[in-house]
């Protein structure tokens, strides 16, 4: 009974880490990066702030209703109905109801609705750039991950290598074919690729905690990331002006600025509003119960009935003077339009540049990529030969671990190339409004 204890909970404990170490996709961690980051979450909560402010410029269009009601108690001399005076104690009861209501102010609640309806749609433009922002910065901590794990591979090959070549050197020397000298620059050897793998794994691990941080998971131990398959980086063919043009019309950091232009143009004519009269209907009922002590008074219900009144008014306000204020507001809306405008250049002109470098990256990457590749399999072939050579004692030590380490440098190139190739060919599709695949 035990051992099937045991061996239940050795099973669950298996279990659990096998479910830890599962390895994230990159949609994976895209799409969770996306539920939980404080900033997406942050910019949502603005788009739901920009909802109510809608809802209550909306709501200045309906009459205010209020009651009121009011109690006052008054002691010693005063003025009788007899137009005398004399120490009375008198109360007072007031009830009324009232509603007034804007007919015309010069079209402000109007606008006001409009520009709630713009600051929601940059709201939202602003929710989607954050969204593309957390995209980007997980496909290149992703694309970090893969290089550092590829680093650490390399490193970990090049440790094997000298470790084989370590035990060979140490049993040719215990035979006497190999000089003590030759173990110990073997074994100097070793240790240093030794801590070139410590230092790749550190990186590694810094790696993947940058990632935990970015998806807001409270640790990096038992997270991995799957590797893609292996593919060569395509060469872009789109003109980066080609790219600019799908870009402008889809990227939410341009459509937001073209939002605020136009908050910025709405806003101009809100000013103008207070040029214009303000018409305004109010109505009401009312009621009051009047007392004094030493003189006869109705009772409660009777003086409500026969003081029971209303009222229906219209009032209209018009700006004559205001102390240049209304020009300035119109003047200030002006010059926020055209700063707006600036705005909205600089970000077109900054999404092009983007477009630009990312172009000229992918393109740089790709001839990179070939390069390395090419590289990468003349320094195998070459370090094949040094190695078959060294072991049939017709080349040194020194021209082997030379051989090594112009193939390791070279694996490492072609790793660093592949990952950025693959990141900057997605990075294009990004601008092109398409995910970005590795």
């Amino acid at each position: 009974m035990k051992k099937i204890v045991l061996f239940t909970a050795l099973l669950c404990v298996a279990l659990s880490a096998g479910a830890q170490a599962t390895p994230w996709t990159l949609q994976d961690c895209t799409n969770y990066a996306l539920d939980h980051s404080l900033t997406v979450q942050k910019s949502a909560l603005q788009v739901n702030q920009r909802e109510i402010d809608l809802g209550t410029a909306r709501a200045r269009l309906l009459p205010g209703v209020s009651a009121n009601a009011s109690q006052n108690f008054s002691f010693g001399r005063g003025l009788t109905a007899d137009n005398t005076y004399a120490n009375t104690n008198t109360t007072n009861t007031g009830l009324s109801l009232g509603a007034d209501m804007t007919l015309f102010n010069g079209l402000r609640n109007k606008n006001n609705i409009e520009l709630g309806k713009l600051n929601l749609q940059a709201a939202t433009r602003d929710l989607e750039k954050a969204r593309d922002d957390i995209r980007v910065a997980v496909a290149k901590a992703y694309v970090q991950i893969l290089y550092n794990e590829e680093i650490l591979a390399v490193a970990r090959r090049q440790v094997e290598i000298d470790s084989l070549q370590v035990v060979r050197l140490e049993a040719m020397r215990d035979n006497g074919k190999a000089a003590e000298a030759e173990v110990a620059r073997q074994a100097a050897t070793l240790a240093q690729s030794r801590l070139t793998a410590v230092q790749a794994s550190n990186n590694l691990h810094i790696a993947l905690l940058d990632m935990t941080q970015l998806l807001e998971l409270p640790s990096p131990e038992g997270f991995a990331v799957a590797s893609p398959v292996h593919q060569e980086p395509e060469l872009p063919l789109t003109s980066p002006e080609a790219i600019y043009e799908e870009a402008i019309g889809i990227k939410p950091a341009v459509k937001a600025e073209e939002t605020r232009l136009a908050y910025a143009e709405r806003n101009i004519a809100l000013a103008k509003g207070g040029y214009m009269p303000t018409l305004s209907l109010s109505g009401g009922l009312g009621t009051n119960y009047y007392t004094s002590s030493g003189y006869p008074h109705a009772a409660f219900f009777t003086q409500l009935s026969n003081n029971f009144s209303q009222y229906v008014g219209l009032s209209l306000s018009i700006p004559i003077f205001s102390r240049m204020s209304n020009r300035n507001q119109v003047r200030s809306a002006k010059v926020s339009y055209q700063v707006q405008q600036v705005q909205l250049d600089q970000t077109k002109k900054q999404l092009y540049k983007e477009i630009q470098q990312a172009w000229y990256n992918a393109v740089a990457a790709h001839e990179k990529f070939k390069s390395s590749l090419e590289a990468e399999k003349a320094a195998a072939q070459s370090l094949t030969l040094v190695q078959a050579k060294y072991e049939n004692g017709k080349a040194t030590i020194t021209e082997f671990n030379e051989s090594k380490t112009q193939y390791l440098k070279a694996a490492s190139d072609l790793a660093q190339a592949r990952c950025e190739a693959l990141y900057q060919a997605g990075l294009i599709d990004f601008y092109r409004g398409k995910e970005i695949q590795l």
